[in-house]
This record gives C-alpha cells, structure tokens and sequence, in this order.
C-alpha cells in the first residue's frame, strides 16, 4: 500500500498518528499542497478530489477520506482497537468523531481558508475555485470556541473523547487543537478538563507522527 500525505495538513495527519498507534508502517508520498500538486493531472488520477489524504492499495484502487481509511486498516489491523471494543464504544468513537469534524474542523477550516491570502480563490477545498466570504471566518472561529467548551463538557466525567479509552475521536481532536492553535484559536483558559486531557494525548508517542 501507499499513502499520499502531506505533513503540514491535520487531516493527513489524522492518518499518521493513527498509524502510529498501529505501529504501521506505510510507503508514503509526500504531495506539495503549497505548490498546488494535488490539482496536478497525475494527482487528479489518484484522488479527483484532489485532496489528501489517500491510501492506495496494491490493486490501483485508492480510498480517500480519513474515516473511510482508517476503518479499511482497523479491519485488517484489529488491534489494538482504535474504534472500541463493543458496539457501544464504537457508536459512540464514531458520533464523536463526526462532532469533531462536523463542529470542530469544518469551522477551522472555514475560519483557515476565507482568511488566508494563499487561499484567495480556494476557499473550499477541492478542484473547484471558490472566493472567500469573510464573515465565514468569524463564525468560524466561534465555531471552534464553542465546540471546545463542549468538549470540555464532555471530558468533565470521560477521561477520553468517547470513554475511558483512547480512539480515532481523540485523534481527530488533537487535530483539531493543534491546527487551531496554529491559526491562533486558543483553547479557553477555564477549560480545565479539555487541558488536562490535551496534555495526555499530546504526550503520546503516537502524537509526534
């Protein structure tokens, strides 16, 4: 297999630290979101979409999107279990995945790329050219705000995202913290739970990839 990567993206880095957790190891192909490769026509082959990340089986065929590739390496690759153990736990990984993403991400990003020179005529991610709308980016960013006072919420009584164990949800919400933070999204000071908990998965080994 091959993964298509780019290391200064969080949702490829989604990828990476799961892989970690996995103790996975991947040949990997570094794309130059910076330069534009992925609208290049060899890149359009691999993924149309032209976004990263993607996994490209031995066959050709390529999955993208973080969630579907890492469900495809959790059914090969069970342990240790990143989706829980029991139906319970992995409803429970997956809703609080698609929150981080729905509510967490997807206001980052709105509040990335309708601010960001670079990304001028880019403001959707994708083939298709899409001016900015300022005021995207403010709601943006008190999306975010708002979704880490729910975290914060939520970790008052789970010592993880989705229970007492450590899943693809974290994952996706360190992501999410640390991209925030890049484009100067704090998390709120009295956020003691969310704190407490960044510093136990930033700490991980896993969280370096």
């Amino acid at each position: 297999m091959k993964f298509y990567d780019c290391k200064t993206a969080p949702s490829p880095r989604r990828v990476r630290v799961y892989l970690a957790e996995k103790g996975l190891e991947l040949e990997t192909v570094q794309v130059d979101l910076g330069s534009g490769e992925q609208f290049s026509e060899a890149f359009r082959k691999i993924n149309p979409d032209c976004v990263v990340p993607v996994l490209e089986l031995d066959d050709g065929r390529c999955i993208s999107e973080v969630l579907a590739i890492c469900s495809y390496l959790e059914e090969l690759h069970p342990e240790p279990a990143m989706f829980g153990n029991t139906a319970e736990e992995h409803a429970a990984v997956l809703m609080w995945n698609a929150k981080a993403e729905q509510q967490g991400l997807s206001g980052m990003a709105d509040a990335f790329r309708n601010s960001s020179k670079a990304l001028m005529n880019n403001a959707l991610p994708g083939p298709d050219s899409y001016q900015q709308i300022p005021e995207l980016a403010e709601r943006g960013r008190e999306r975010v705000g708002k979704f880490f006072e729910r975290l914060d919420d939520q970790l008052a009584d789970n010592e993880y995202i989705a229970g007492d164990f450590y899943s693809l949800a974290d994952i996706t919400a360190l992501a999410l913290v640390d991209f925030a933070a890049w484009i100067k999204i704090s998390v709120p000071e009295d956020a003691r739970n969310l704190a407490r908990w960044y510093a136990a998965v930033s700490g991980r080994p896993s969280a370096s990839a």
